[in-house]
């Protein structure tokens, strides 16, 4: 890979990166720390990626990069310094947006980052498979079992109101 087809790849694909693992994380700061480390292995390893595959490798080293920061996250045990009194309570709305943000968090991690991946990134069943190391037929079965998780919680009238 070249460095023009290096900046290339930051120029068309930065944005779609960022939104999946900012999806995953729901943290900007975090999202945007994995998404320049996994641009920055990327530069390192220029020579050894395809220009041609340069989408699938940024996905694959971001997700892994990702499951790096959760693990390391939740070896973090921090001490919640709000009172009960600090605590702000608010309305429900009714946001469609919210909802089905409730309802994604809900999914395993794995299950979510399926479902981005396809439904919202549009990647094959076979380019998913190279990103998060599973066969065609597993990412299949996940992300069936991820949207019949997503669809009995979206379908109660108690999670939507």
């Amino acid at each position: 890979m070249t460095e023009k087809e290096y900046n290339q790849c930051v120029t068309n694909y930065a944005d779609n990166v960022y939104r999946f693992i900012l999806k995953n994380l729901r943290h900007e700061e975090d999202a945007r720390d994995v998404v320049q480390t996994a641009f920055e292995k990327m530069w390192k390893n220029r020579d050894a990626v395809d220009a041609q595959k340069s989408k699938s490798y940024l996905f694959t080293v971001a997700y892994h990069q990702m499951i790096d920061h959760i693990r390391k996250v939740k070896r973090i045990q921090l001490n919640d310094e709000f009172s009960p009194e600090a605590k702000v309570e608010s309305q429900p709305v009714n946001n469609l947006k919210k909802v089905l943000n409730e309802a994604l968090a809900r999914l395993s991690d794995t299950q979510r980052s399926l479902v981005m991946l396809k439904d919202y990134e549009g990647y094959s069943y076979d380019e998913i498979g190279q990103i998060m190391n599973l066969n065609a037929s597993q990412v299949k079965v996940y992300l069936h079992r991820a949207r019949v998780q997503l669809k009995e919680y979206l379908v109660k009238i108690e999670n939507v109101i």
